[in-house]
């Protein structure tokens, strides 16, 4: 996902960003957010690759937000469109291309808080990443890939999907906490944590991964592992 923030003031453009990036951390989202100073300079770039949304101001030199807007839009009927500006003069313009909406400045974090919820509800959702040190380099992890992990010695062990086991040193409660946002995995216990997109079943207290291993959770827990595996189930359509 790549969003591009585009105001003529630098400092508009840096305050934005660092408070789109710390809404999409808490999210657990990724995306690649590129400032640009001019319309023009957003369009050059939108022209080598597409945005999936941009944050234009209206009122800048050179190009305003509303005349690049137009522009864009020549090519480019899906990027989400969000205009900053200090008046809604321009609604009605805006309507005309399809602005997703409009930020008064000086708006609050609850605004721009709604705003970006409603922006990744109609954006494709990115695979989220998990970046582990393995062997003293950085390896980047979808979840989707995860099938299972469990921590004992210090020791966190990863199964894949890929068939490997990647060892990665690090304590289980800060390995699982972005994890555990992901309604895909579960905490079957104090050392181990499961991908439920590649469980196979829930047997004799414990998962039954795709790659043949089984995954056991502790006793005060199987009453929810069963219930989520089942929910989980139930909103992917695998029962019925």
């Amino acid at each position: 996902m790549r969003i591009a923030i585009v105001d003529d003031l630098d400092a508009e453009r840096a305050q934005l960003k660092e408070r789109l990036v710390r809404q999409l951390r808490a999210r657990g989202t990724e995306a690649e957010l590129l400032e640009f100073d001019s319309g023009e300079a957003f369009l050059a770039a939108e022209n080598e690759q597409r945005f999936s949304a941009a944050f234009l101001d209206i009122y800048m030199e050179g190009l305003s937000g509303m005349e690049t807007a137009k522009e864009l839009r020549k090519t480019d009927a899906d990027c989400l469109l969000v205009f900053t500006t200090t008046s809604t003069d321009h609604a009605l313009e805006g309507f005309q291309v399809r602005a997703l909406h409009y930020l008064v400045k000086p708006f609050s974090e609850a605004e721009l808080s709604a705003l970006l919820d409603e922006m990744l509800s109609k954006l494709p959702r990115p695979e989220p990443i998990l970046t582990v040190k393995v062997d003293g380099s950085d390896i980047r992890l979808c979840y989707r890939d995860i099938v299972s992990a469990e921590h004992f010695a210090h020791m966190i062990s990863i199964r894949t999907t890929a068939g490997k086991t990647l060892a990665t040193r690090q304590s289980f409660k800060a390995f699982t906490e972005p994890l555990k946002k992901d309604p895909r995995f579960f905490v079957c216990g104090r050392g181990a944590i499961v991908n439920m997109e590649n469980a196979a079943d829930f047997q004799d207290a414990a998962f039954c991964m795709t790659d043949g291993s089984r995954i056991y959770v502790s006793q005060e827990l199987l009453k929810a592992a069963r219930q989520a595996f089942m929910e989980f189930l139930l909103q992917r359509g695998r029962v019925g």
